[in-house]
């Protein structure tokens, strides 16, 4: 019997340590997956993250944060970097928005100037190149002369970008004004700015410009230029037979290369929405500097 009962007693005393074993083993699982699944609760209740909208007029108004749409050309981390220093050079100087046909009015330093300071005034004839390499070039007739100036956009050296006169042309470049009359060209240098009210849309200039006779500088009938008044005037059969051998009508139903020509709809929204806030603060800071410029302090009635 007392063998019976040690027996007994050491069977009892192992099934109590494994249970033992297995509760203080079940404990911290028990208590883990308690910690998990409220995790995975917070996870699944949590707000999803809202991208911010980006107005469709970006494209228009910073073409130049859109990279080049060569394939071979492209660099991701390069187009990150540059898009971090443009955002930074606004920060610093103030780029208003501006289209091929405004009035602009750009002060920059100069070393051979009088005062190591100039001042040009003229109107965009056309923008080109992306990223930090953007540029715009200005024409002005100066004492019967014309005169053009290329400005990088992000150039250290400018110190002020004005709009005199914000407007757009019917077409993408105005390389003609350099065959049109001189008084297409012309603007005074103390040209004061005209202010257009908030929210009114872009006005679109839709003058015509008479071109000198001929030699050209390029064959503008071969072009389809709308900005033109006077091009059958002084063109030939022979050369409308050979503007005829170089049109490509088809071209406008070219998608493929509209698509090559072009950054895609979805990586348009991805870069401006990387960018979109801090644009937005600056447009922000931009209107309320605008604001104190034209508040007019009332005055004292004696």
């Amino acid at each position: 019997m007392n063998v019976n009962a040690r027996v007994l007693s050491n069977r009892l005393a192992q099934q109590c340590s494994l249970k033992r074993i297995v509760t203080f083993s079940t404990k911290p699982t028990q208590q883990a997956a308690a910690v998990a699944v409220p995790q995975q609760k917070d996870a699944a209740n949590s707000a999803p993250v809202r991208k911010p909208i980006v107005p469709a007029h970006y494209r228009f108004v910073y073409p130049e944060f859109l990279p080049d749409p060569k394939v071979e050309w492209r660099n991701t981390v390069r187009e990150k970097l540059e898009r971090l220093d443009m955002l930074d050079r606004r920060r610093q100087i103030e780029l208003p928005e501006f289209y091929v046909g405004s009035i602009l009015a750009v002060t920059s330093s100069d070393p051979h100037a009088a005062g190591k300071i100039s001042r040009f005034v003229g109107i965009c004839i056309h923008r080109e190149r992306c990223g930090l390499r953007a540029r715009f070039i200005l024409r002005n007739v100066i004492d019967h002369q014309g005169i053009e100036v290329v400005y990088e956009l992000y150039d250290p050296t400018i110190q002020k970008v004005e709009v005199l006169r914000l407007e757009k042309r019917v077409d993408d470049s105005l390389f003609y004004l350099r065959d049109a009359l001189p008084e297409f060209s012309t603007f005074d240098e103390q040209m004061e700015p005209e202010t257009l009210e908030e929210g009114t849309p872009v006005p679109i200039n839709d003058i015509k410009v008479v071109l000198r006779p001929r030699p050209w500088l390029e064959r503008w009938e071969r072009q389809n230029l709308l900005g033109v008044a006077n091009i059958d005037q002084y063109i030939k059969d022979k050369h409308r037979k050979s503007a005829e051998k170089v049109q490509k009508p088809w071209e406008k139903y070219d998608m493929m290369k509209h698509y090559r020509a072009t950054i895609p709809e979805e990586e348009q929204k991805e870069i401006f929405a990387e960018v979109h806030t801090e644009l937005h603060t600056l447009e922000l800071q931009r209107k309320r500097n605008k604001r104190k410029r034209s508040f007019v302090k009332p005055k004292q009635l004696a």
